[in-house]
């Protein structure tokens, strides 16, 4: 299994593996270059389902997603689907998956199913590298802080996916997400401070407005903007993604009109964050 640097401070691209036949070292090696460096992309594989599923439940253990169209035959597996007539994609803007939830997900494995012609990669930004690119004053600040998480103003009947041509394929509109998490995390396994907040689910700091929470969010937002800190995921056929949620963004771009793209993700249980 030989590792090659995806962007200057975050991912890795491996080559000489089939994630379908990992022995357990190869599989916890693999497991360690996610945490540090955020996403592992793996070319050449050819997942059935079943096997999508059995590499998950080998992770640790699969969290079903509640929003996304599930795979009929495998509800385990989440379909993240734009069909050739649609406009909106899913997950046009930077996020972290399940930060709403109370313990939020580790990750995910994506499986590329059908894609595009060309377009359609997925951004990756690592919240290790934007935590340091911050000044000490501003470190200093955030030092203890908490910020409030939510998925309902994006998938509510009166969300922002509502106003789409994705709304009628999506679940649990009903459903009511809030959770609290600091704003500093320290990474379970490496011990790395990360910022923990994100464009898409993060609505405040815990004892602030909207409106008093947007300067420094909009502050620490930037620090994940950097060159550095991000790098992009060309997607082909037999690409498999995995990330970890703690310490990346990511963002699939919407870049292929008239074109069908269907992904297979699996999402990774994970534990209660600390800071």
């Amino acid at each position: 299994m030989k590792m090659t640097p995806l962007g200057e401070e975050i991912g890795a691209e491996v080559t000489g593996c089939q994630l379908a036949e990992m022995s357990d070292d190869a599989l916890d090696h693999l497991k360690e270059a996610v945490w540090e460096s955020g996403v592992v992309v793996v070319r050449g594989q050819d997942l059935s389902p079943q096997q999508h599923i059995a590499l998950a439940n080998r992770w640790g253990g699969i969290d079903i997603n509640n929003y996304f169209p599930l795979n009929g035959e495998h509800p385990e597996i989440a379909e993240v689907r734009k069909e050739k007539d649609q406009q909106t994609n899913i997950g046009g803007g930077w996020h972290t998956d399940h930060s709403y939830d109370q313990v939020p997900a580790m990750g995910s494995i994506l499986v590329a199913r059908a894609l595009p012609p060309k377009g359609g990669d997925t951004l990756f930004a690592h919240m290790g590298a934007a935590y340091d690119a911050l000044d000490e004053e501003t470190k200093a600040e955030i030092a203890g802080m908490r910020a409030v998480h939510s998925a309902d103003h994006i998938y509510a009947p009166d969300g922002a996916y509502a106003q789409t041509d994705q709304g009628k394929a999506l679940r649990g509109q009903e459903l009511k997400t809030l959770a609290t998490h600091p704003v500093v995390i320290r990474h379970p396994q490496t011990g790395r401070k990360l910022l923990y907040v994100n464009p898409a689910f993060t609505l405040h700091f815990e004892g602030q407005t909207r409106e008093e929470s947007l300067p420094l969010l909009q502050r620490l937002y930037a620090a994940a903007m950097t060159p550095q800190a991000q790098a992009r995921v060309v997607w082909k056929p037999g690409t498999v993604t995995i990330w970890d949620n703690r310490t990346t963004w990511h963002m699939a771009l919407n870049d292929y009109p008239g074109e069908e793209r269907i992904m297979h993700r699996i999402t990774l249980s994970g534990e209660a964050l600390a800071a």
